[in-house]
């Protein structure tokens, strides 16, 4: 190819992308269709963004996903009358042209993969969401569930508590508006300081001050029946968080750190199927557990786990200083900008919570560094069975695309990734690959995770099931 024919052929990518746009926001709108190439979303995505990821394809197929060939698809998808639901673009399209020569076949393809959706009525059914707390979880949950207004997403972030007064209404705003790790806002972003209220993309978000659950009254702000999610960690226990549900209009609470005692700890993809109607009180466990817990489910699955150690390198959290000062943690008033600070972990013991078969097989430790986001657990294993590094990645690569856990666990091939290439994953975990080791019935696997991104991503599934949203994905597995 000559250098005008190669620009020619990207220029032509681009105006199909840029086509795409209109299809995938209307599908979305109207019937709450969401849709991805391979795990990569394409709702909001630019047009550089939609050719990324047609690119992924080649990490699992051998080859690039061209727009010409996905195109098409998309289009024809588009005239159907779907139910809500998340629709790989990605892998319909490379099984359509596996198995097609032409687009003759496409409806009557299409009729089939997506017949669930096809078959299933569209629902209606909104739940409102107050966000108890509004740090780094919290301002990253509003933004996803802000990104995700409209129909067919079921949750309907209605209000923010925090404390102080409403003089800080503007900084608030700012922080959800401006983030020095995740980039800024995609969108418009007002404040209505006579009602104390923030308006991001349309949605109305009130803000109320309070400085204690109970004497929050929601239903005068036309909340009811509310999903509270506590991003405070200033309760963890069922005494604790049961404050919530003292507030009128509060109906259920969903803690984003580990919980304590009885409390259900759910890392979605792995034991969400714990998740009752009943239940009032539930964890998303901690971002690190979400991290691990899906890939050592994988691999027990398929070979084993005697036992293991996994030592997280993670980034530092507010909950250490800045500088040298007093804390009441080991290490941790030591400054965090400037040290390793080596420190405890439960997520190895809670594991157990989620996947009991592993109860007493794991150990864990920590070591804090400075970096603000982006985290990596090194998973030591003894298995049962003898395995290659071969077999154990192409395994795992396969987990990734086609099983159950296929939006909690990535797959990377990349020999130049490093931590910052990983903010912004929605994923719950990344395989690096290419720094697997396995020496017989031993395996030692690098899994980076965005703490903040990608854990808040698990949350948001946990709190659709939890609302009694269960989102269809197709094709089926």
């Amino acid at each position: 190819m000559t250098h005008e024919s190669y620009l020619s052929a990207w220029q032509q990518s681009q105006e199909l992308a840029e086509s795409m746009q209109p299809l995938i926001g209307k599908l979305y709108r109207n019937q709450g269709i969401e849709t991805c190439v391979y795990g990569r979303p394409l709702l909001n995505a630019s047009t550089i963004d939609i050719l990324k990821a047609h690119r992924v394809v080649r990490r699992h197929e051998g080859h690039v996903l061209s727009v010409e060939q996905s195109f098409p698809v998309l289009k024809a998808i588009s005239e159907l009358e779907l139910a809500p639901a998340t629709v790989d673009l990605g892998k319909l399209t490379v099984h359509y042209w596996a198995t097609h020569n032409d687009e003759s076949g496409l409806a009557d393809f299409l009729q089939t993969e997506l017949a669930p959706a096809l078959a299933e009525g569209t629902s209606s059914q909104v739940s409102d969401v107050v966000l108890y707390g509004f740090g780094r979880i919290g301002r990253l949950l509003a933004r996803l569930m802000i990104e995700r207004a409209g129909n067919g997403n079921g949750l309907r972030l209605r209000a923010i508590v925090v404390r102080g007064s409403s003089d800080d209404l503007e900084k608030r705003a700012s922080l959800l508006r401006r983030d020095s790790v995740h980039g800024p806002f995609n969108g418009s972003i007002e404040i209505d300081k006579e009602n104390n209220a923030i308006i991001a993309n349309g949605t109305y978000i009130q803000i109320i001050y309070a400085n204690s659950p109970e004497e929050i009254d929601y239903t005068q702000y036309g909340i009811n029946n509310a999903l509270v999610v506590d991003n405070t960690g200033k309760w963890r226990d069922e005494a604790g968080l049961g404050l919530h549900l003292k507030a009128k209009g509060a109906a259920k609470v969903l803690l984003t750190a580990p919980g304590k005692g009885d409390i259900k700890n759910i890392v979605f993809g792995v034991n969400d199927d714990m998740i009752l109607p009943e239940d009032r009180i539930m964890s998303a466990a901690s971002c690190t557990t979400n991290a691990i817990t899906p890939v050592l489910k994988a691999v027990h699955d398929a070979y084993g786990v005697k036992n293991g150690h996994v030592e997280t390198v993670h980034s530092y959290t507010n909950d250490q200083n800045l500088i040298d000062n007093y804390h009441k943690g080991d290490r941790r008033g030591r400054s965090a900008a400037l040290n390793m600070v080596l420190t405890s972990t439960g997520a190895a013991s809670a594991v157990a919570k989620a996947l009991p078969e592993l109860k007493g097989k794991l150990t864990g430790n920590s070591i804090r560094v400075p970096t603000p986001n982006v985290s990596m657990a090194v998973i030591n294993l003894n298995l049962n069975k003898a395995t290659t590094v071969e077999e154990l990645n192409d395994y795992l690569r396969q987990v990734a695309l086609d099983s159950p856990l296929h939006n909690q666990i990535d797959f990377s091939t990349s020999s130049e990734l490093v931590s910052t290439d990983m903010v912004g994953s929605r994923f719950a975990g990344i395989v690096d690959s290419l720094a697997t080791i396995v020496d017989g019935d031993r395996a030692v696997l690098y899994v980076w995770y965005d703490n903040e991104f990608g854990y808040s991503c698990q949350v948001v599934r946990v709190m659709q099931k939890m609302a009694g949203i269960n989102l269809m994905d197709l094709p089926a597995l």
